[in-house]
């Protein structure tokens, strides 16, 4: 599967696509973690880890509030709203410097998890 990273505006809001429900239904809830679990890992070695909070329990409380994002934005239970409130992505993003490289870090490492997956192109694109 080819995957095309496109340039970005940076500083502009892109159009938001949600994913396929489908998604958290094919990997369940359990799935949808170890997959956000192991795009941070992948993150944590990077050239964008300084993105990321510097001790274990507060990389940890980022990758659960990632997953529980995910699994909200997917149809699942709304975890994320339940302990952190609205998402307000532009807001909580704001103090972070996001470049062009750094989202193609972060696209990239993110084909690199969806590749090993055992799921349907059609549903990976979704």
């Amino acid at each position: 599967m080819n995957y095309i990273i496109t340039q970005a505006q940076i500083g502009t809001r892109p159009p938001v696509e949600l994913p396929n429900p489908l998604i958290l239904t094919f990997l369940k809830e359990e799935g949808m973690r170890e997959l956000v679990g192991e795009h941070y890992e992948l993150l944590k070695q990077s050239k964008i880890r300084g993105l990321f909070p510097p001790t274990d329990a507060g990389f940890e409380s980022a990758k659960k509030h990632s997953a529980d994002f995910f699994i909200q934005i997917c149809g699942g239970p709304r975890y994320f709203d339940e302990s952190r409130g609205a998402p307000k992505m532009v807001a909580r993003h704001a103090p972070f410097k996001i470049t062009q490289e750094g989202r193609k870090v972060w696209l990239e490492s993110y084909i690199a998890i969806l590749s090993k997956l055992n799921m349907s192109d059609e549903l990976k694109l979704s």
